[in-house]
């Protein structure tokens, strides 16, 4: 994704203007650019290349699409430091190269526990067992036959963003932010499988395990499990892939990515949660007073300009295109409010259609940059009027010892050469 901010002459402006705003969203188009195309003297345009004159490749009958290689530095990246090995550690989604609210599926995020588990779909199995009238295995077989459904929903890891909280620490937008990623999930609805095996009036509580090798395991309440959890097969129209939880993982939209237990392979129905590892140990968040808030689940409203920022910094004087993200675990986003001087002002961004629940949404806004210094800030809000917080007011409330939930808004500080860093206000 490129800042739209074409060099060129004024010839021909006052016509292209004419012609843009006679389209439709002409004349918005025209708010954004920096300047129009002439043909006049660009070899670009004028010149035949090499493309314009031979035979390109054929189709390839046995292959798998690919990007172009003139994209090849979109990729998910990963900081080797920041866990002891690859098999229990993230990579990050390239958020400023992204288009659109979808996350192409060779670059969504991953976290895993204990590497990316290799599994024979014909030798995987779930179990559903506990407080049921009726004990069941399905295989894969099983699960594709059902009835299903698809919904695009966000995946965040709760540790997304979980360096910032005590000071600015790593300048990019990619290693900050990536740790979130939206896909088309498609599975059978975790309500129906708990109606077909008969759900205990006693049962509360939900245990869902992986056949990763660290034996990942959540405890659900039964109340979202009825709501809108999917036990997924498919991502973006294809098989999910390894590192997504092939052949069946869990998505539980709104709620933290660890709860979305990849790999799934049992379902046990009790009357209390089962206090894991993971929602114990880990995935708490320590207060100031040394208390814990337990059972944290929703990834609040949050959002993140991802042009300009770090990784695309700005060329001079001249419009530009204020844009990103924006998501809530609690339902639609409702409004993105963005700022240029460090939130003493606000406007009101144009949000991209769909607007879905517990969904991505891009937002945008056009920006006459005049020079000098400039601080992003951009802030959500979603259906339920939840404001998403500074840091200060977050900071208020939980204190600095948390390494989840930072839901904060960032900024991004534009400085005279162009260049964009990360920075803290207040």
């Amino acid at each position: 994704m490129t800042v739209n901010k074409t060099e060129t002459k004024a010839v021909g402006r006052r016509g292209f203007l004419k012609s843009a705003s006679a389209l439709a969203g002409g004349a918005a188009a025209a708010t954004y650019a920096k300047s129009t195309l002439a043909a006049s003297g660009d070899p670009a345009i004028t010149e035949l290349k090499d493309w314009n004159q031979y035979l390109g490749y054929g189709v390839d009958a046995q292959g798998y699409g690919v990007p172009s290689s003139f994209e090849e530095g979109t990729i998910r990246r990963w900081v080797p430091w920041l866990t002891a090995s690859a098999e229990s550690s993230v990579n990050f989604s390239p958020l400023y190269d992204l288009t659109g609210f979808v996350t192409p599926n060779g670059l969504h995020f991953e976290r895993h526990h204990g590497g990316i588990a290799e599994i024979n779909p014909a030798e995987h199995r779930l179990m559903l067992h506990g407080m049921v009238d009726k004990e069941l295995v399905f295989t894969m077989d099983d699960i594709r036959r059902m009835p299903s459904e698809s919904h695009f929903y966000f995946t965040e890891c709760a540790a997304n963003s979980g360096m910032e909280w005590r000071g600015a620490q790593l300048n990019s937008c990619q290693f900050t932010y990536g740790m979130v990623s939206t896909a088309q999930w498609t599975g059978v609805p975790l309500k129906w499988l708990l109606d077909y095996v008969g759900a205990k009036d006693g049962a509360k509580w939900i245990l869902a395990e992986g056949a990763d090798a660290s034996g990942m395991t959540r405890t659900i309440p039964i109340e979202k499990a009825r709501d809108d959890v999917l036990i997924a097969f498919a991502q973006n129209g294809e098989a999910i892939r390894p590192e997504q939880g092939y052949p069946l993982r869990l998505v539980v939209p709104g709620f933290e990515g660890n709860m979305s237990i990849k790999w799934l392979r049992r379902l046990e129905l009790g009357d209390a949660p089962w206090m894991t590892r993971e929602e114990t140990s880990k995935y708490t968040d320590l207060l100031e007073d040394g208390r814990s808030r337990m059972f944290t689940w929703v990834q609040e409203a949050k959002s993140v300009i991802t042009n300009p920022c770090p990784e695309r910094p700005v060329d001079g004087k001249g419009q530009y295109k204020i844009e990103g993200l924006a998501w809530s675990g609690h339902g639609k986003i409702q409004r993105v409010d963005v700022s240029t001087d460090g939130g003493r002002n606000w406007q009101s961004a144009r949000l991209h259609e769909p607007v879905l629940p517990k969904c991505m949404t891009r937002f945008e806004i056009p920006w006459d940059y005049q020079g000098g210094d400039a601080l992003l800030v951009s802030r959500a809000m979603d259906e339920t009027g939840y404001v998403q917080p500074s840091m200060t007011e977050l900071q208020a409330v939980r204190g600095v010892n948390s390494i989840y939930h930072n839901n904060a808004m960032q900024t991004w500080l534009v400085n005279p050469s162009g260049e964009v860093e990360n920075v803290r206000l207040g």
